[in-house]
């Protein structure tokens, strides 16, 4: 990347710093790198390929980052890249993009240097490639498979996704009792219980919206209403909830709601893989895939 000053990339990061700043839930790395190329002119060598394939806009952006994580400035989970408050404070201190870049790198070496296979300090000029390109290898394939795994989810029967979720309360040692039939549910999608008979406490009642949509503080509002005060609620949203709506959930007193997006149904589903029932697998089926770790 001779073709390519630390100045002109500390420029393209804060360029991204600046639009990431003001998606406080953060954008897809995808979505984030077109944003970028939108508010910025590239060079013809950043519009270039390289001869195995993708462009060195991608490249340069993706390696950038990297110092950035280990920096404690940017998160990336599951393809979603967020400013942290450390980020944000650096970037409000450091307008000086060579300036902003070189901290950065600074830190990423001083992360490297921290690590227990750690070899003797490089020169300063070098800006560990190879470690990098691991880096971003891996976290393409976790981008590509966590697009996929949502992209299945949402294209589920609406009916399929219910039963996907009672499946997975039974695989974590609940009872269900009934899950809605096709049609008109009043606002009640599954019925649980800790023991099979129903006679223990909380009853657990589960409403599933697949829509893209986040789901506001009205329909967190409409599902209170159906919960009584020794039930336990569970609103399961692929398209999340709007702030308002957690701020809803956390503030019942007496009511208890718990709100599950994508994410944390997810995390769910691969906590308690083992215990799933093969007809239940078949709903997502999933496959570990391991890569070396350039971290170990």
């Amino acid at each position: 990347m001779a073709e390519i000053t630390r100045r002109r990339t500390g420029q393209l990061l804060r360029a991204l710093f600046d639009l990431l700043i003001s998606s406080p839930d953060g954008l897809p790395a995808r979505v984030a790198l077109q944003q970028l190329e939108s508010r910025v002119t590239l060079s013809n060598f950043e519009k270039s390929e390289y001869e195995s394939g993708g462009r060195r806009f991608d490249k340069i952006v993706r390696f950038a980052t990297v110092d950035c994580v280990k920096a404690g400035w940017l998160v990336k989970d599951r393809g979603t890249w967020l400013v942290t408050e450390e980020g944000k404070k650096v970037y409000g201190e450091m307008p000086d993009p060579e300036a902003f870049y070189k901290q950065a790198i600074k830190l990423y070496r001083e992360w490297r240097a921290s690590q227990p296979d750690a070899e003797p300090a490089a020169p300063e000029e070098s800006d560990d490639s190879s470690g990098k390109a691991a880096s971003i290898t891996l976290e393409e394939a976790e981008e590509q498979a966590w697009e996929e795994i949502s992209q299945y989810l949402h294209q589920m029967n609406p009916y399929d996704f219910q039963s996907l979720f009672a499946d997975l309360l039974r695989a974590m040692g609940y009872y269900v009792d009934w899950v809605a039939p096709p049609g008109k549910d009043g606002g009640l999608d599954i019925l649980a219980w800790p023991d099979p008979l129903g006679t223990k406490p909380p009853r657990i009642k589960v409403q599933v919206k697949r829509q893209v949509q986040s789901v506001n503080i009205d329909g967190v509002r409409s599902f209170l209403a159906v919960l009584g005060e020794d039930d336990v609620g569970l609103f399961v949203a692929l398209g999340g909830f709007t702030r308002d709506a957690y701020e809803a959930a956390r503030n019942q007193e007496r009511r208890r709601l718990t709100l599950i997006d994508i994410r944390r149904l997810y995390d769910l589903w691969i906590a308690h893989y083992r215990n799933l029932s093969d007809e239940a697998r078949r709903r997502m089926p999933l496959r570990p895939v391991y890569f070396l770790s350039p971290e170990g």
